[in-house]
C-alpha cells in the first residue's frame, strides 16, 4: 500500500515533500510523491531560485499512475502547500480517481497557509480552495492554531474556544482534526497538540524549545508521522503520544547540533536558519527516545 504525497519541494532543507517523504518511508510507507513546486530552498529564506510546476503536470502523473493501474494501492492522498488554487483542483481530481479504485483511501489535509506571527503567506484564493472545497473532502485535517482560526473565523486564545473550533471543522466533513501546535497560558513554556476524532478530544504537551520564529517543514514532518502512524495503529491516542514524540525527538537534536553553528553565523551578520536534521535524527521516527503522554479533555 502507498501514500500519494502532492506537496512543495525543496532542493536544499527541508519543507513540503522533502520533510514529509523520508519520514513516511522510514516509517515503512511506499510514497508516491508529487511536487506542486521546485524551489532551491524554502521561502524564510527571503529569497529562493524555482519555480510553481503547475496543475497540469500534477494532473498529468497522476494520470500517469492510472494507466499503470495502481492507483488501487493507494491507502492514502496527502496534500500540503499548493502553490496556486489551480494545483488545489488537481487534488480534488486526483482524490477523485484514487477513490475510485481505491474507495477506503483517507485523504490528510495539511492547510498549509500561514502561521502566528507571520499571517498568510500563500497567494490570493488558495485560503477559500482549503476552507470550501479540500477541507469538506477530507477524513483527516492538520491545521496549526493560525489555520484553525482561519478555517474557523474563531479565536482560539483558551482551550475551550480551540474545542469549540475543533467541533465546526468536524462539521464540514473531516473525522480528525489534528492542530499541529497550539498555545495557551494554561501551560507555560510547553506546546501541544490536540487531536479529536469526534468521541474524544486529546492534548499533549511537551517543552517548548527557543526555536526563535521556528524550523520550515516541521508542520509537514508532524503531518506524515501523524498520518502514518494513524494508518498503521487506528487509535488516535497512540498515534498522538508517537507523532510529539518523534517530533519532539528530532526537534530537540536539530537545536542541539545547530544552536552553535547558528548563533555563530547570526553574530556574523549572516542569514543562517536551523533546518530539520531528519537523517541526523531518524531514530527518533521509528524509536522515540522519549515520552509524553496524551490526556483525554472531554468524555
Amino acid at each position: 500500500m502507498a501514500v500519494l504525497s502532492i506537496q512543495s519541494h525543496v532542493v536544499f532543507g527541508y519543507a513540503g515533500n522533502t520533510a514529509a517523504v523520508f519520514p513516511l518511508q522510514r516509517l515503512g510507507r511506499e510514497v508516491w510523491a508529487i511536487n506542486t513546486v521546485e524551489f532551491s530552498n524554502h521561502t524564510g529564506y527571503g529569497s529562493w531560485r524555482g519555480r510553481v510546476l503547475g496543475a497540469e503536470l500534477a494532473a498529468e502523473l497522476v494520470t500517469g499512475l492510472e494507466e499503470r493501474g495502481v492507483l488501487g494501492r493507494c491507502e492514502a492522498i496527502l496534500s500540503g502547500y499548493l502553490g496556486d488554487a489551480a494545483v488545489g483542483r488537481a487534488i480534488i481530481d486526483a482524490i477523485q480517481r484514487v477513490r475510485r479504485e481505491s474507495p477506503h483511501a483517507l485523504y490528510c489535509c495539511d492547510p498549509v497557509m500561514g502561521d502566528v506571527g507571520r499571517g498568510f503567506y500563500v497567494k490570493p484564493g488558495i485560503p477559500e480552495m482549503f476552507k470550501n472545497e479540500l477541507v469538506p473532502l477530507a477524513d483527516i485535517i492538520c491545521p496549526n492554531q493560525f489555520e484553525l482560526e482561519s478555517l474557523t473565523g474563531m479565536n482560539t486564545e483558551t482551550l475551550k474556544d480551540a474545542a469549540k473550533a475543533i467541533e465546526l471543522l468536524h462539521g464540514k466533513g473531516p473525522k480528525i482534526v489534528l492542530v499541529t501546535s497550539y498555545r495557551d497560558n494554561t501551560v507555560p513554556n510547553s506546546i501541544s497538540m490536540l487531536a479529536s476524532d469526534k468521541t474524544g478530544l486529546y492534548r499533549v504537551n511537551t517543552p517548548e524549545l527557543p526555536l526563535g520564529p521556528g524550523v520550515a517543514g516541521t508542520g509537514d514532518l508532524t503531518t506524515s508521522v501523524f498520518l502514518s502512524r494513524y494508518l498503521e495503529t487506528k487509535d488516535l491516542k497512540k498515534t498522538l503520544e508517537l507523532c510529539a514524540a518523534s517530533v519532539y525527538g528530532i526537534l530537540e537534536m536539530s537545536f542541539q547540533k545547530q544552536e552553535q553553528a547558528h548563533a555563530a553565523a547570526q553574530s556574523q551578520g549572516g542569514n543562517s536558519l536551523l533546518e530539520l536534521l531528519l537523517i541526523q535524527a531518524q531514530a527518533e521516527l521509528s524509536s522515540p527516545s522519549r515520552f509524553f503522554e496524551a490526556v483525554k479533555l472531554n468524555p
